[in-house]
């Protein structure tokens, strides 16, 4: 049975899909040697249906720019072109989301994903609005834009396309190195100072970044994707996120120095959070994985949230608290310094947006 769970699961990261939160009924598939008459346990896995299988739902969305009051957020507007994420990441914070759409915030998170396909129709009619102001737009704050669906969807490139033609400022968080096809885009409006990326790290293992974050792009890889976004000149922020007590932390200093080598220019870091239904999948993936350790990771993870796996609170979600915290937070400051790296994302210019026509057909004068 092991061995055809672990098969059945490979490229995801969750390793189970029990019901979100709002569902009024849990259920939880068990093998008694009845079904299929007779049939044995790795027939029944495969009839349960592959983990591995992503299945896609056309958002039917009527407005793509979503607003943000959150104080502890330094953005006002974003877009997310797509809700779930075959990345796989089991510390995902945006996994809790999936529960509002009735999916499980678990497997289905990975494989159940919903985009928005006229979403550069969508934003171009938002930027056109009499009194629109243009305000740095984020992408990657939820789930990632450069998910590998985005090979085929191309949802991202269109929006930027629009960004770029009104010169509207963007800025960009990612693991996947799908972004390096937007260079030419994302380089044009660098030149404005319209455009930042940030490169999410969480570790240099190979085989860690495998189990961790099983879909999105290799290490090597994201420190290549540095590398050519700084050579095209476009300001590079690398974020350590999550930092995860006694499973990545020690890496801090050595990540930080891949990203400076690579021509990243400014730095952050986030302690790992587990909102929601998080917690519990994520302890699964401890005990699956690390289990010589789980319980040391998660004491230290609820140490630096008041007791818990997330603190909720406004202007204490995303700040860890406690000894171990202000430890990584010394080491992080310390290592930036001697690095010679900046701790803040490079301040962007709306000064030459300029909004589209109300008729996109009409000629300019000018």
């Amino acid at each position: 049975m092991d061995d055809e769970r672990k098969l059945a699961k490979k490229g995801r990261g969750a390793l189970s899909n029990r019901a979100g939160r709002f569902e009024t009924q849990q259920s939880e598939r068990e093998f008694d040697g009845w079904e299929q008459g007779g049939a044995d346990e790795a027939d029944y896995e495969a009839d349960a249906g592959s983990p591995g299988e992503t299945r896609l739902t056309r958002d039917a969305t009527r407005s793509i720019i979503v607003s943000n009051r959150s104080p502890d957020l330094p953005f006002d507007a974003s877009i997310n072109p797509y809700r779930g994420c075959e990345h796989g990441c089991v510390y995902c914070y945006a996994r809790p989301s999936h529960a509002y759409l009735g999916h499980s915030p678990g497997l289905d998170f990975e494989r159940e994903l919903h985009y928005k396909p006229e979403a550069g129709a969508l934003l171009r009619a938002e930027l056109a609005r009499p009194g629109y102001v243009p305000k740095t737009i984020a992408l990657g704050t939820n789930t990632d834009p450069y998910q590998p669906i985005e090979r085929k969807l191309r949802i991202m490139r269109d929006i930027l396309e629009v960004l770029c033609a009104h010169r509207h400022p963007v800025a960009i968080t990612t693991k996947g190195s799908l972004i390096e096809r937007d260079i030419d885009l994302l380089s044009d409006m660098a030149a404005d100072d319209c455009a930042v990326a940030a490169v999410s790290f969480t570790t240099l293992d190979g085989e860690l970044a495998r189990k961790l974050e099983p879909r999105a792009s290799a290490p090597h890889r994201r420190l290549q994707t540095i590398e050519r976004l700084a050579a095209a000149g476009i300001p590079v922020h690398v974020s350590v996120a999550p930092v995860i007590p006694a499973v990545n932390d020690a890496e801090i200093e050595k990540l930080l120095k891949a990203a400076v080598d690579a021509g990243a220019g400014s730095a952050g870091w986030i302690m790992v959070r587990l909102p929601g239904e998080v917690e519990q999948l994520f302890e699964e993936w401890l005990a699956e994985h690390l289990p010589d350790r789980a319980a040391k990771v998660m004491n230290k993870i609820r140490d630096a949230h008041g007791g818990r796996g997330n603190d909720p609170r406004f202007h204490h979600r995303f700040h860890a608290e406690g000894p171990y915290a202000e430890a990584v937070r010394a080491r992080f400051d310390i290592a930036c310094r001697r690095l010679g790296l900046g701790a803040r994302v490079r301040r962007l210019s709306s000064a030459k947006f300029v909004p589209p026509s109300k008729d996109p057909e009409q000629l300019s004068l000018l």
